[in-house]
């Protein structure tokens, strides 16, 4: 399936996140095909997702920051059963392995924030076996490249990515994609 993914992604190298129904209308209204939902409760998510697909776009969810939701696997298999998402986004290793066996895409996030957490990814790869990996944050061009040289897996640089520089840095260090809530560099 990553296979699949990364053409996609490569494709469709800016990926919009959207973090309420402003975004949600701004990503409606763009070239975009590939929207991050960084929002939503139980009682939204489907009919947010509804009106993504109804665009001609795919849909990944952070369960992570979804309301109403225990933070257990159970939600991963709520939303497989009650919504057309092509993908689950977390930044906990179970959630994505639970997302696969319900055959999401998965992308598990990890915010690199010292030698520590850079450390601790061989770990969490290898109990999610995710599609692709996500860092944040994505203004990292050198911690972008230590990734893609330690993993064979996609990689998206989200987080403060902020202007078309950094997506520019970004694409150049290796990352297949980068995911903004800016909407101005969703025109990248």
């Amino acid at each position: 399936m990553s296979s699949n993914l990364q053409a996609i992604l490569e494709d469709n190298p800016v990926i919009a996140g959207i973090k309420n129904d402003a975004g949600l209308e701004a990503v409606l209204a763009s070239d975009c095909k590939i929207v991050f939902i960084l929002y939503g409760n139980i009682l939204n998510i489907g009919d947010i997702v509804k009106k993504i697909k109804a665009s001609g776009k795919m849909s990944f969810i952070n369960v992570d920051l979804l309301e109403g939701f225990s933070h257990k696997e159970i939600v991963v298999q709520y939303l497989k059963e009650h919504t057309k998402a092509d993908g689950i986004l977390s930044s906990k290793a179970s959630m994505i392995r639970a997302a696969r066996l319900q055959g999401f895409y998965t992308i598990h996030r990890f915010f690199l924030i010292d030698s520590f957490s850079f450390h601790n990814l061989d770990k969490q790869i290898e109990i999610s076996q995710p599609d692709c990996i996500e860092i944040l944050p994505g203004c990292m061009p050198k911690v972008i490249s230590w990734v893609i040289e330690k993993f064979d897996l996609p990689v998206i640089a989200g987080g403060l990515v902020c202007e078309k520089d950094d997506v520019v840095a970004a694409l150049k260090a290796g990352a297949v994609a980068i995911s903004s809530t800016n909407t101005t560099v969703w025109s990248v």
